[in-house]
């Protein structure tokens, strides 16, 4: 694995030159890639969102991280929310920070951290999105199957929401890794754990097709280990993976905000939707601990409250055929 950020990180780290923090930066990435096991992708994520703090630190004339204190990183946070971040994102950001000066600390750089003391925006609650299932029927059917492309897409389309797999399980999913006849694939999750995923029928036609009539045509010498296979013959990336959803889901008239990891929520609430335990689909979407999964359940139940307002005769006021007089008030006598 390349340790090192990537050349457009290290060339905003030179303009703003810090040569100092090179080995910091490389020192800290080995750290995350090795002791914490984290991916090429998220190591990369974390050094991302260090650079706007190193660019802040040179923008107030801060010369050393020693010199960071609570004040600094507060101000940081805010300049954040002025330039236009969401609370999101800027609670990520500190995060990534807290860890960095963590790192610092352990290795005697830092001993003035005061990140610890400080605390970010609270995130705005923000269920995720998914789609229903006729919108997942629609998306499902959106590739052209008169296509090799289309095939490979169906397939794609398929395992994602089949067996609820992130983006970078998918593109790490090597041939061996499957057992068609038992419907089942092993992945390696986050934190480098393995778990045992499953899909059903349709998926594993899909698949079928995808091995028997495309795979063969794409896949060369640099590939032969990978599952999935792109037009010029290399493992299908990530970032191809989402294009791929993203361009049917589009296609398929889904919201705009739908995305690769919309599959995964779709799965794991209609699940729930069909009456799964709480601790199965934990465990099926590889969750070590049950609140991460517990979301899915508040997605559920507003799914739930979304139906009774348009369903119920009496869920909200006005509603075609309901009457809105108020009483209707009989004579004395007629009341027992």
């Amino acid at each position: 694995m390349n340790k090192l950020p990537s050349p457009a990180m290290l060339a905003a780290l030179a303009r703003i030159g810090r040569p100092e923090l090179y080995e910091y930066i490389h020192d800290y990435c080995a750290y995350l890639s090795t002791a914490r096991q984290l991916s090429e992708h998220t190591v990369r994520n974390y050094i991302s969102d260090l650079v706007p703090f190193i660019e802040y630190l040179d923008s107030q004339g801060i010369r050393s991280l020693s010199d960071t204190d609570r004040l600094t990183l507060r101000n940081y946070l805010a300049f954040l929310i002025d330039i236009g971040f969401n609370r999101s994102s800027v609670a990520r950001k500190l995060s990534a920070l807290k860890s960095f000066f963590r790192f610092l600390r352990h290795i005697g750089v830092s001993e003035n951290d005061q990140s610890n003391m400080v605390i970010g925006p609270k995130k705005e609650k923000k269920l995720p999105t998914i789609g229903s299932t006729l919108e997942i029927d629609r998306l499902l059917n959106e590739p052209d199957t008169n296509t090799n492309a289309g095939i490979r897409d169906r397939a794609l389309l398929e395992i994602l929401y089949g067996a609820g797999l992130r983006v970078s399980e998918v593109n790490a999913t090597n041939l061996n890794d499957l057992d068609i006849d038992q419907r089942e694939i092993r992945v390696i999750g986050k934190g480098g754990k393995p778990r045992i995923a499953l899909f059903g029928e349709q998926a594993e036609a899909s698949i079928r097709r995808y091995l028997l009539y495309v795979r063969p045509i794409l896949v060369s010498r640099k590939s032969e280990a990978a599952m999935w296979v792109n037009q010029v013959g290399g493992r299908l990336s990530s970032r191809s993976i989402q294009r791929i959803v993203k361009k049917h889901s589009l296609s398929a008239g889904l919201d705009p905000d739908f995305h690769t990891h919309s599959l995964r929520h779709s799965f794991a609430t209609h699940l729930l939707d069909g009456g799964a335990d709480l601790r199965v689909v934990q465990d099926l979407l590889g969750h070590s601990s049950p609140a991460t999964t517990q979301i899915y359940t508040q997605v559920s139940a507003e799914q739930a409250r979304k139906v009774y307002l348009t369903a119920h005769p009496r869920a909200a006021k006005n509603r075609r055929g309901s009457k809105s007089n108020g009483p209707n008030v009989q004579q004395s006598e007629d009341i027992a």
